[in-house]
C-alpha cells in the first residue's frame, strides 16, 4: 500500500533534519527517510565518544576510494554518518560558517538569471543566527535562543592552551570568535553541544517534533531511486528490514544525503551522465552531465610530536582514568568527558598574512591518525596539529559502481592534486611546525615524530603529505547550483533540480564552492534555507491563486 505525504526528505543528515522539521513546522505533512541508525546512543551523545568510534562503528559508512594516482596508488576513506542527524551525530561539533566571502562568491555565480535569489552574507547569516543559541554571544551575527545549542569547550586542557600562546609568541593575534569579524587568528573553537551533551540536527530539530503526528521518520531505510513522471518527482521507492515500499508526494522530494550519496541517488533515477547511466543498464529520464562531477573535500595532513612528560589525553581514555572521569562527568557534569577532545585551532595564512585565511589548524591533545595510518606511530604522550588548505582547487568525482542501490558509490576525491593545494600544504606545514620549536609547547615537545624535522624540503614534504593526507570529513560540490545556460549547474540557485519538477537538493553537494571551515552549520543553513524557499513559494502561489 503506497504511502501520500506533502513532502519526502531523502536522508535525515545535517540539512535532512532542518528541512524537514522546518516543514513540519509549517504544517506539512513530511516522511524523513534515514538510511542510518538512531541518534540514541551514550557515546554519541558524551562529546569525545566519537574517539571511540571513528574507526569503525555501525554509526559510520565508511567509502573507500579509488586508487589515487597522485598519491602514489594510495586507497583512502572518507567516513560519513550513518545515523539521524548524520555528521552533527558522530563529528567532533566545531561550529563554523565559513566568513562572508565564501557566500559572496557564491552569490557573484548565482545571480545571473536565477529570479533574482541572492546568496550573499546578508542572507544567509539571517540563517545561521536564526538556528544558533549561543552561551557566550548575542550581537548582529549570534543569537543565544536558537534550538542549536553553541556553547565553548567544557575542558580545555594545558596542551590547548599551549598551543593557542605558542601561535601567539609567532606573531598570531588571540581570535576570541572564528565566527566574528574577522576568521584570521588562533583560539579556541565553539561546538554544537552543552553541559556535556551533543547538540545534533537529530536533538535541536528533530527531537522536539518526535511525537507531531505530521512527521513520520523511518531509519534504516534506504531510497533505492525517486519516482518520476512526466519530467516531475512524485515519490521515491525505499526499501527497509520489511520489504520494498512506495511513497508518493504530493509537494516536493528533497534530497539531503550528502555530496556522495546524493548523487548516486539521482543516478539511480536516471538524472544524470546519460553515457554513465546507459552502462549500467539505466534508463535516462534526464541527461544531466554534472551530476557526481566537481567533488570538493577539504584534505588534511596531520604534524606529530611525542612529549616529554605524560601532557595531553593519552591514557585517560581507558582503565582507572576512564571510569574516573566518567564518574566525574555522570555525578558533576565536569571534567575531560566535556571536551570534544579538541578545543583549540587557528586561521593563517602562511604565503601572505595579510590575505584571508589559506589553512585551518586543529590542535588535538594526542596522537590522531586515519585507520589506515594507526600503524605507523605507536601510541604516546603526544599532540597532533592537523593543517587544512581552506579553498581546495583540486576537484574529483563520484560515480555509480552499479546499478545495485546496495552498492556503494565510486568516489575519487583528487585531494592535493591541484598544484596549488600541495604548494598551501607545504607551507602550512613549516609554519605550524615552529610551534613545536617554540614557545610553551616547544618547551614540552622533546621529538617530532612526523614530518622529519631533518629534512622539510618541498620534496621531503610533499612525500608526508602525499602519505598523510586525509579527508577532512567535508565533501561537497557533487551538484552544484549554478547560473541558467551553465552546463555543469545541475541545480537552480533555490536548488531545484534543472529540468525536473518538484525535486530539489539541499545539502553540502549543492555548493559551487566549499566554505573556508567545517561544514556541519553550513550543511544546517542550507536545510533551513531550501525550507524557506519551498514554504515562501507555495504561499505566494496560494496568494496569487485566492487574488
Amino acid at each position: 500500500m503506497a504511502e501520500n505525504y506533502d513532502h519526502i526528505v531523502v536522508g535525515g543528515g545535517a540539512s535532512g533534519c532542518v528541512v524537514a522539521a522546518r516543514l513540519v513546522e509549517a504544517g506539512r505533512r513530511v516522511l524523513l527517510l534515514e538510511a542510518g541508525h538512531s541518534h540514541h546512543h551514550p557515546l554519541l551523545d558524551m562529546p569525545p565518544g566519537i574517539f571511540k568510534m571513528i574507526n569503525g562503528s555501525k554509526f559510520m559508512r565508511y567509502h573507500a576510494t579509488t586508487p589515487q594516482e597522485h598519491l602514489d596508488g594510495r586507497v583512502h576513506e572518507i567516513s560519513q554518518g550513518n545515523v539521524l542527524g548524520g555528521g552533527t551525530s558522530v563529528n567532533a561539533q566545531v561550529y563554523m560558517r565559513g566568513r562572508p566571502s565564501d557566500y559572496d562568491s557564491w552569490d557573484e555565480l548565482l545571480r545571473g538569471n536565477n529570479a533574482g535569489i541572492r546568496w550573499d552574507w546578508d542572507h544567509v547569516l539571517p540563517h545561521f543566527r536564526g538556528m544558533e543559541g549561543n552561551n557566550r554571544f548575542f550581537d548582529e551575527r549570534h543569537n543565544d535562543s536558537g534550538p542549536l545549542l553553541v556553547s565553548d569547550p567544557g575542558h580545555i586542557d594545558d596542551v590547548s592552551r599551549w598551543f593557542v600562546q605558542s601561535m601567539q609568541s609567532l606573531g598570531v593575534h588571540f581570535n576570541p570568535d572564528f565566527n566574528g569579524p574577522r576568521q584570521t587568528g588562533v583560539g579556541f573553537y565553539q561546538f554544537m553541544n552543552r553541559r556535556g551533551k551533543r547538540s545534533s540536527a537529530a536533538y535541536a530539530f528533530i527531537e522536539p517534533l518526535r511525537k507531531n503526528p505530521r512527521l513520520t521518520v523511518k531509519l534504516n531505510a534506504t531510497v533505492e531511486r525517486i519516482l518520476i513522471e512526466r519530467e516531475q518527482a512524485t515519490g521515491v521507492v525505499y526499501s527497509d528490514g520489511t520489504g520494498q515500499h512506495t511513497a508518493h508526494s504530493d509537494g516536493e522530494v528533497i534530497v539531503c544525503s550528502g555530496a556522495l550519496v546524493t548523487p548516486k541517488v539521482l543516478m539511480l533515477s536516471g538524472i544524470g551522465p546519460a553515457d554513465e547511466l546507459r552502462r549500467h543498464g539505466i534508463d535516462v529520464v534526464l541527461d544531466s552531465p554534472a551530476v557526481g562531477q566537481n567533488l570538493i573535500d577539504h584534505p588534511e595532513v596531520p604534524i606529530l610530536a611525542h612529549f616529554s612528560g605524560p601532557y595531553g589525553y593519552f591514557g585517560h581514555t581507558d582503565g582507572w582514568r576512564m571510569i574516573m572521569h566518567g564518574l566525574q562527568f555522570k555525578v558533576f557534569g565536569t571534567g575531560m568527558v566535556t571536551s570534544a577532545g579538541v578545543e583549540a585551532g587557528a586561521f593563517v595564512n602562511p604565503l601572505d598574512p595579510e590575505a584571508e585565511p589559506s589553512i585551518q589548524a586543529f590542535c588535538v591533545p594526542f596522537v590522531y591518525l586515519d585507520r589506515d595510518l594507526l600503524k605507523l606511530i605507536d601510541p604516546t604522550h603526544g599532540v597532533t596539529v592537523t593543517t587544512v588548505v581552506t579553498k581546495p582547487k583540486s576537484r574529483g568525482f563520484v560515480k555509480l559502481r552499479s546499478a545495485n542501490p546496495a552498492d556503494m558509490p565510486i568516489v575519487s576525491p583528487h585531494l592535493l592534486k591541484h598544484p596549488d593545494d600541495m604548494a598551501t600544504m607545504i607551507a602550512g606545514q613549516r609554519f605550524f611546525l615552529r610551534a613545536f620549536q617554540e614557545g610553551p609547547l616547544g618547551k614540552r615537545v622533546d621529538k617530532i615524530l612526523r614530518p622529519d624535522p631533518a629534512d622539510l624540503s618541498d620534496e621531503a614534504l610533499a612525500t608526508h603529505c602525499k602519505r598523510m593526507v586525509k579527508t577532512n570529513y567535508h565533501p561537497a560540490g557533487t551538484c552544484r547550483m549554478g547560473p541558467d545556460g551553465d552546463p555543469l549547474a545541475v541545480l537552480d540557485a533555490q536548488m531545484q533540480v534543472r529540468g525536473i519538477g518538484n525535486l530539489r537538493v539541499a545539502d553540502m553537494s549543492v555548493c559551487p564552492t566549499i566554505n573556508a571551515g567545517n561544514t556541519a552549520a553550513p550543511a544546517m543553513m542550507l536545510g533551513d534555507r531550501c525550507a524557506q524557499f519551498i514554504i515562501g513559494e507555495q504561499m505566494a502561489e496560494r496568494v496569487h491563486h485566492v487574488a
